[in-house]
């Protein structure tokens, strides 16, 4: 079996990725069909991370090709590894899962900004980490201590919660964050459907109207919803089995020589294995200093979408 890694994803700014339907005024976002949660399609993750790729060579290979791709050679002059042609579409050597909410900031009139999630989504998440405990019970949090008798309440957005309050002593094993940085520091682990109703409310909602020629409202006004900022996300992503598959065909081996040509281009060390080569090269993509602000969805002109990357 492929093992599976993750890419994190903690925003910066409110990011509206755009729903299937539309209710009334309000403009949604894509949700989860079984939790009602929202999500980054992947897609829409893959298609930014394909954009970024300057060498139509490396891009091909990791992500497949397109119409025009096959039309016109995989690289062009400056490419350091130019590849043949591409004749037909194909899947690229790697794959990108939906992304998913880990944890959310709801606004707190007690501690300022909790970061909230739930066992539902830790267990989601933990299905591949590695050595990772036990998940903890609800209401488990930081900001209480196992010497505190007379815990402070906690005031959440339309919530108190001042009972069953637990100590959770190795919380940051659960909260994945970038070197040398630690934005998420106040965390409340909540029941499923406790957790599932705050995050709905915590989504952020823009009024838009429409102006005519003469700066006078024209038609209506909408709402658009957003995740809010500083909201942990997390993509899965791993290697396609046509990279596990030995290179029997004339197609494979084409296949095989291109991915190693390319690890050779950049500086990695050779090896005949196909999978050690396609997890590199993505990972390489993703160290890169230029990637490590990304922006999804729409409204980028206004500073939506923008996230900071990590793994």
């Amino acid at each position: 079996m492929n093992q599976i890694h993750y890419l994190y994803l903690y925003l910066l700014s409110p990011l509206h990725t755009g729903g299937t339907t539309q209710e009334g005024n309000l403009v949604g976002i894509a949700r989860e069909s079984h939790t009602n949660l929202p999500y980054i399609p992947s897609s829409t993750i893959r298609g930014r991370l394909r954009a970024s790729v300057n060498d139509e060579a490396l891009r091909v290979q990791l992500f497949g090709p397109e119409l025009t791709d096959i039309k016109s050679p995989t690289a062009s002059d400056t490419s350091p590894n130019p590849s043949p042609e591409s004749s037909q579409l194909e899947q690229g050597d790697i794959w990108l899962g939906d992304g998913s909410v880990l944890w959310l900031p709801v606004s707190s009139l007690s501690h300022g900004v909790v970061w909230i999630s739930s066992p539902m989504l830790l267990r989601r998440w933990a299905r591949f980490v590695a050595d990772l405990l036990t998940i903890p019970a609800p209401y488990s949090t930081n900001l209480v201590s196992e010497t505190t008798e007379n815990p402070r309440p906690i005031y959440l957005k339309d919530a108190i919660i001042k009972d069953s309050l637990q100590p959770w002593s190795n919380w940051q094993r659960f909260v994945p964050q970038a070197e040398n940085q630690s934005e998420i520091q106040r965390v409340l682990l909540l029941p499923d459907q406790h957790c599932s109703t705050l995050i709905q409310m915590s989504l952020w909602r823009q009024v838009k109207i429409k102006l005519d020629a003469h700066k006078s409202v024209e038609g209506g006004f909408r709402y658009e919803e957003a995740i809010p900022p500083d909201t942990l996300m997390y993509v899965p992503w791993g290697v396609t089995s046509q990279v596990n598959s030995k290179a029997t065909t004339k197609r494979g081996q084409e296949l095989a020589n291109r991915r190693q040509g390319l690890a050779e281009g950049y500086g990695m060390s050779s090896t005949e294995n196909g999978v050690d080569l396609a997890r590199g090269l993505f990972e390489w993509l993703l160290d890169e200093e230029e990637r490590n602000i990304l922006q999804f969805g729409g409204q980028e002109s206004l500073g939506r979408g923008f996230v900071q990357s990590f793994r």
